[in-house]
């Protein structure tokens, strides 16, 4: 696989990835975000579980981390509100 790139199709990324969702996901699998770490251990891939094979978008670690610890200072709040 090439270096991974925002948009790659989900299903490009090596079969051996291990995505994870949120145990607040419903239980019927179509309104989650999944996201596993890709090799090397400084992106993570994010996908549409309703969607498995569509794009992927690609983040740092350091893109990670600061959305979520802003999500769980509440700074996202009012978006579902």
């Amino acid at each position: 696989m090439d270096k991974a790139r925002n948009g790659i199709p989900a299903g490009e990324l090596p079969s051996s990835l291990t995505w994870r969702k949120s145990s607040r996901s419903g239980p019927n699998g179509g309104n989650c975000v999944e996201l596993a770490p890709l090799p090397g251990g400084d992106e993570i891939a994010v996908r549409n579980s309703r969607f498995p094979e569509g794009p992927a978008l690609v983040y740092t670690v350091a893109e990670i981390r600061a959305l979520v610890e802003g999500a769980k200072d509440g700074e996202f709040d009012d978006l579902i509100v």
